[in-house]
């Protein structure tokens, strides 16, 4: 099954995070198979950055967001 999840980038106490597709059972920051997207929570307010027609097509392939991409695609007007 494939996910769209999120990957931990960034310094320590700094988090940045990447929306990327990626198999089900990989690890966290393990191997995928697109960048999608980003996500800032430390900018005020919260940057997000989503390529909207490449999430579209992984829907179109079955793919599933976890909860946490799930609120910010709802917010980036997915």
């Amino acid at each position: 099954m494939v996910k769209i999840r999120l990957t931990r980038r960034g310094a320590k106490k700094k988090p940045f995070y990447r929306v990327i597709v990626a198999h089900s059972r990989a690890r966290r920051d393990g191997p995928f198979l697109e960048i999608i997207g980003t996500y800032n929570p430390l900018k005020d307010p919260s940057e997000i950055k989503i390529d909207i027609e490449r999430a579209k097509y992984w829907f179109s392939r079955g793919a599933q967001p976890t909860p946490a991409v799930r609120k910010i695609l709802k917010i980036a007007g997915l």
